[in-house]
């Protein structure tokens, strides 16, 4: 097989969107929607249509969308608008943690022998899962994770070795990498789930041990950004104004 119809053959086409959370952070916003149903202010669109339409313009054709706290409201949106990919939506009868959640709504995917991306419901975002992907594939790992380096809220102060003020920083990159929350995942990652609870404090560590866990770093003129807060809409908000 040559090189270019492997990276074809192992590049997904299926994901996932976490999209149960309760959104408590966000209120009154989420008092009658999900979190991914939240509005970005200037474009008439919930975080939920944006994550679709990036999914579909990187090569996904089907997507599963997990929900469970007001499950209704983001159903009837899906049924109402016309979506770029074809979309299956699951509904956890018990919360299941995150591991769990992404174990079961795995389980609706239509292909399960192949890989597939993972995002969680919250994330606005825009950069390239193909090379996602490819970087995935050489690394022959079995999870890979985008990593976001983002600005630290508050204004930082550097001083010299005396203790002078040297300089005032607004919002500077954190030093630190975090994990942005969108996934890609071999086949056989699924097995590794948890039936119940959190992946990311057995399955990663374990994976990370083994060298088996991947960590793509987006890059620097990246879009990113969680929406968790009021804040971080008027902030999205902003940054659109400024294109």
């Amino acid at each position: 097989m040559s090189d270019g119809a492997h990276q074809h053959a192992t590049r997904p086409t299926q994901a996932v969107v976490l999209a149960g959370g309760q959104g408590s952070r966000l209120r009154p916003y989420t008092d009658d929607r999900p979190k991914p149903m939240v509005e970005i202010p200037g474009t008439g669109e919930p975080i939920i249509g944006h994550q679709l339409r990036w999914l579909a313009s990187e090569g996904v054709t089907d997507a599963v969308i997990s929900c469970g706290h007001l499950a209704e409201v983001l159903q009837d949106w899906l049924g109402s608008h016309d979506l770029p990919l074809r979309v299956t939506t699951v509904v956890e009868s018990e919360p299941l943690g995150r591991g769990g959640g992404l174990k079961y709504a795995a389980a609706a995917l239509p292909r399960p022998t192949e890989p597939w991306f993972a995002t969680n419901g919250d994330i606005w975002t825009r950069f390239s899962l193909r090379e996602m992907a490819e970087f995935h594939n050489e690394r022959d790992a079995l999870a890979t994770l985008a990593l976001a380096r983002p600005r630290i809220p508050w204004g930082a102060v550097e001083t010299d070795e005396f203790g002078h003020v040297l300089d005032f920083i607004e919002a500077p990159p954190s030093p630190y990498l975090i994990n942005a929350g969108v996934y890609v995942f071999a086949a056989a990652f699924t097995a590794l789930l948890p039936d119940r609870g959190d992946h990311e404090r057995h399955t990663f560590p374990r994976l990370a041990r083994e060298r088996r866990l991947a960590g793509f770093p987006l890059s620097q003129g990246a879009y990113w950004r969680a929406i968790d807060t009021a804040k971080d809409l008027t902030e999205a908000a902003r940054e659109l104004a400024q294109g």
